[in-house]
Formats: structure tokens, sequence, C-alpha cells
């Protein structure tokens, strides 16, 4: 296990994905200062995700071919210019646009991925893995916390008050500049750190077999080439891994428009509280994706703990609409985050070591893709189902994950361990 590598990776993913937590909280926002309705901003969302879903089979499937450092160059650059370009959104379309940009050019994450089982063995594999999911908790932790501090009037007053009136002043008029162009000049940090600090792990000099010819998922082709892609200890089990991966991302994507709703109509919860809420989540990722998923993975196989979490991840979301109280809420929250953070790490490097050696990037490429659209339809199905009855989004999103339940047990009976 390269461990040089593997933190270069961890940084690069994490100062992206801060600025990726910057922005995104501030999109509503920033959407309403151009008079946008409800179903626009729910666009503005799943219009990134979308991008994702057709290009990160794209970028994963060149990393095989070129390496994966120029496509994380390609990609953390492209991230400096969607920020810059929400930076300077004076109107609804280029704040679209810059949200196009920053999904085309969604690699990253899918890429460094392919980069961590590149660089570990089977054993390692889960905590490489791991390594990513505290980065996105991390993210989600401190992103919308100095996205906050940026756009709050006192940060404005203290600028000010240290001499810069102007520079006050200009972001007092433009709120959502400066969190745009502090994100860029994170992904610009990231850019920096995969030019000068992170190797090449794939030998470009070596003769690709030919496969993945259109990496393209609405095409039958792709899916049938996609599952002859198989390594020489695969089970069989990488287009059910896939699915899976959607249904959790799906599973998890659906509380971002249910659970705030929930908390402010039934346990009358503030914005604040609710913030609170989120940031439990995140703090749980970082425990346990961080520091706990390696010694798991010694003590129990991944199948095992995929099944787990997956069992977990199930029996929090549908407690969620039983909370009663604060407590109770987070109590349901915290099973949930406990389960998502068992059961992404394990599936990930589940699905790399099904894949051929020679395609992992376009593997986890489309698994990235495929998570992707779990985010795009997640959110609009927990907000219709609320619509309906409260408690229906949560205990019916919980019913449809149980579909991984299925795969954990089939795979469970064919461990090694």
């Amino acid at each position: 296990m390269n461990k040089p590598a593997l933190a270069t990776v961890f940084l690069v993913v994490m100062i992206d994905l801060l600025g990726f937590g910057i922005v995104l909280p501030l999109l509503p926002f920033y959407a309403q200062e151009f008079a946008a309705s409800a179903v626009t901003i729910g666009l503005l969302y799943s219009v990134y995700s979308f991008m994702q879903l057709i290009f990160s089979p794209i970028w994963g499937s060149l990393s095989d071919r070129i390496g994966r450092r120029p496509i994380m160059l390609l990609s953390t650059f492209g991230a400096v210019l969607a920020y810059i370009i929400f930076g300077l959104a004076e109107t609804l379309g280029v704040l679209f646009f810059s949200r196009i940009i920053a999904g085309v050019m969604g690699g990253n994450i899918s890429t460094a991925q392919a980069y961590i089982a590149d660089v570990t063995d089977k054993e390692n594999r889960a905590k490489g893995m791991g390594l990513i999911g505290a980065a996105f908790g991390i993210g989600f932790v401190v992103g919308p916390a100095s996205a906050t501090l940026l756009i709050h009037s006192s940060f404005h007053d203290f600028i000010a008050g240290i001499g810069f009136v102007e520079f006050a002043d200009w972001m007092r008029a433009n709120k959502f500049a400066l969190p745009g162009f502090f994100a860029a000049a994170l992904s610009f940090c990231s850019f920096l750190m995969v030019l000068f600090k992170l190797p090449e792990t794939v030998d470009t000099s070596k003769e690709k077999p030919a496969g993945m010819s259109r990496p393209s998922v609405f095409t039958p082709r792709f899916w049938r080439e996609l599952s002859r892609q198989k390594s020489l200890t695969s089970r069989g089990f990488l287009i059910p891994l896939i699915i899976g991966f959607f249904l959790l991302s799906f599973g998890e994507s659906s509380l971002y428009s249910a659970f705030p709703l929930f908390a402010e109509q039934e346990l009358n919860l503030t914005a604040e509280q609710v913030g609170i809420q989120f940031f439990y989540i995140g703090i749980v990722a970082v425990v346990i994706q961080g520091f706990l998923i390696k010694p798991l993975t010694n003590r129990f196989n991944e199948e095992k703990l995929f099944l787990t979490g997956n069992i977990l991840m199930i029996i929090g979301l549908a407690c969620i609409p039983l909370a009663g109280s604060m407590t109770q809420l987070a109590l349901a929250l915290c099973l949930m985050a406990v389960g998502k953070s068992l059961n992404t790490p394990t599936i990930t490097s589940l699905i790399s070591q099904e894949a051929d050696e020679e395609h992992v990037g376009a593997v986890m490429g489309t698994a990235q893709g495929m998570s992707g659209l779990g985010r795009m339809i997640g959110p609009t199905w927990g907000g219709a189902l609320f619509a309906i009855y409260f408690g229906l989004p949560f205990v019916a999103t919980a019913a449809i994950v149980g579909g991984t339940l299925w795969i954990g047990w089939r795979l469970l009976g064919t461990g090694d361990k």
C-alpha cells in the first residue's frame, strides 16, 4: 500500500470537496436572487448529477488509457472554472452553466477511487476507499460552515473594521461571489497538488486491450461490454453491485428534500437545528470512514460490513418518521449514517475488485455515474412522497434500499473469510 500517494489523494479530494460543500448550500438562495421557482432550484441540483451520469464513465475510461493524473488535472481545473463562473453569475442561465461545467468536469471522485484501487491490495482497499468518504464528511461539515461565514454580515463588518472597507462593500453587493471565488481557490490548490505531488499509476506505454469503446450508460452495448470487464477473481457481481451503489445513493439523497420538511413540519425544528443534524452525519462519516474502517475490515470481511451497513441504513431510514423529539431524530439519523459509512467504502472496494485491472477507471466511473443518477432522482422522489404523507418517503425509500440486502446476502455466501 502506497501511503504517501493515498495521503495525497485524500488531501486532493478533501480540498476539492470543501469547495463543493461551500457552493452547494448556497445554490437555492443564489437562484432566488433570479426569481427561480422551487422546480428550477431542483433542476440546478439535478443537472450536475445528470452531467456526472454521462461523463463519469467517459473520464474513467480515458483514465485507463491516458492515466489518472491527466483526468484529475482536468477535473480539478474544470472545477476552478465552474466556481469562477458561479461567482460571476448575473443571470440564472449563467448559474445553470456553472453547474453544467461542474458536472461535466466532475470526474475527480471516480478517478480518485480508481487511483486508490491501483495503489492498494485487497486487504487495504476498503480503508483506502474510506478516505474518500471521510473527505466527503469533512467537506460537508466544514464547507457549509465556511459558506455561512463568508456571506454573513458580521464577517463583512470585520473586514471593513480591519481597513478593507471597499472590499467589504463589494462583498455586501456581491454576496455569493466570494464563496465562489474561495471555492475556486481551493480547487486550484487541488490542481497544484495533483500536478506536483501525485505520481501516475497507469503504465501508458503498455498496449491496452480493446473494450469500453462507447462509454455511454444509455447504450445496451456499454452494459454488455461492462459485464465482460471482470477480474480473474470476479464472482459475477459487478452489475448488481453498481445497481446497489445507485440504490444506496438514491436512499441517502432522498433525505435532502424530505428530511428538512419533516423536521420543520413535525418537530418544529429551525434551519439551524436541521443543519446541526447534517453536521452529525458528517462527523459520523469522518470518524468511521477515516479511522474505524481499517480495524473493522481487519476483524470482519467486507461482505459482512456491507450487509451490516445496509441493514443499519434501512432501519435508520424507517425510524425517522417515528421520531418524536430532536434526540430521537438524531439517533435515527446516526443509525442511518453509521450504516452508510460502512456500506459506502466496502461497496466501492468490492466493485473495484470485480473489475478487470485494465478497466478499473471505466468501472469506477460508471459506478459514480449511477450514484449521480441516484442523487438526481432521490430529492424529487422524497419531496413528492412527502406531499402525500410525511412518513411515506422514509418508509418507501427504506423498502427500495432493501434490495441491497439480497446483494449483500449473496455476496456473503461467496466470501473467502
